[in-house]
């Protein structure tokens, strides 16, 4: 299907992740099948899961993918932070699909087309296609979706360079809007504090975890600007928590914490990871 089509190269593929397919595929199914939740009550509408390197965060990450094994969305949103230098607000891939070593995923068009519509009536403008981009904090989440879910998926990759207040509400609504009547399922990628002792990590961590269980996007954004907790990709998890409020969502679960000193046993500036699933327990 993909043969002739435009396909975004991994650039993270052999350094953030094996570049092996079979030893890629071990990894991953290994990291979920450690993983042990609690049985949910109500339908998991989104995962919210760190991207690290596989070897850092792989770990934490299993027990998100592990609370979503065996679904079969049609559609799988990933929303992250942008780290490399763009100027604009919101992007978005231009290709026409992402590459890993586990095989292809189609970008969703229509789905991309119509956000970005709605975006430029509700914001004013859209988002930013890009090309042979080096962000890995949405493709850090392929392999897993690739290796958790049971069927064939498509994406819409969305990254952050502004994760305001009124963008991340902006964008949650909206999204709302288009995955009412969609099979999907919601992917906020983020880590949360970086370079911090793991003990002020731990203490950063703790609140910015609770403002998200607490199924607050405003205080996951006010955090960082108090000072009391971080998050990379807050923006994006504020972003998720506004379109699953829309979509039904009620409860958010924290289903593991870690940081890279748990690996790598420097504990002088470590990185943090979180897990969580969001939850439509009722209706």
């Amino acid at each position: 299907m993909f043969k002739n089509s435009d396909l975004r190269p991994s650039p993270i593929a052999g350094q953030w992740y094996s570049g092996n397919a079979k030893q890629l595929a071990a990894s991953v199914d290994q990291f979920i099948d450690d993983a042990e939740n609690p049985k949910f009550q109500g339908e998991i509408i989104a995962i919210i899961a760190p991207h690290a390197g596989h070897y850092y965060s792989g770990s934490v990450a299993g027990y998100a993918y592990k609370a979503i094994q065996g679904m079969n969305p049609d559609l799988v949103v990933i929303i992250s932070p942008m780290h490399q230098p763009y100027f604009e607000s919101i992007l978005t891939s231009g290709h026409d699909a992402y590459e890993t070593p586990l095989g292809f995923i189609p970008i969703d068009k229509k789905v991309t087309n119509e956000l970005n519509s709605l975006l430029n009536s509700d914001l004013g403008y859209g988002m930013k296609s890009i090309r042979n981009d080096r962000e890995h904090s949405i493709e850090i989440q392929l392999p897993f979706l690739q290796q958790s879910l049971s069927d064939e998926f498509s994406i819409l990759p969305i990254m952050l360079r502004d994760q305001s207040f009124n963008v991340t509400r902006t964008l949650g609504i909206t999204l709302g809007k288009v995955l009412k009547t969609r099979k999907f399922l919601l992917v906020a990628s983020t880590d949360l504090s970086h370079f911090y002792s793991q003990e002020t990590a731990k203490t950063l961590d703790r609140e910015m975890l609770m403002r998200i269980e607490n199924f607050d996007p405003k205080a996951v954004l006010d955090a960082e600007d108090i000072g009391v907790g971080y998050a990379c990709g807050r923006g994006a998890v504020a972003s998720v928590l506004w379109a699953t409020k829309e979509l039904g969502g009620d409860q958010v679960k924290i289903l593991n914490y870690g940081t890279s000193g748990d690996i790598s046993h420097d504990y002088q500036q470590v990185v943090g990871y979180g897990a969580a699933v969001i939850v439509k327990s009722k209706g």
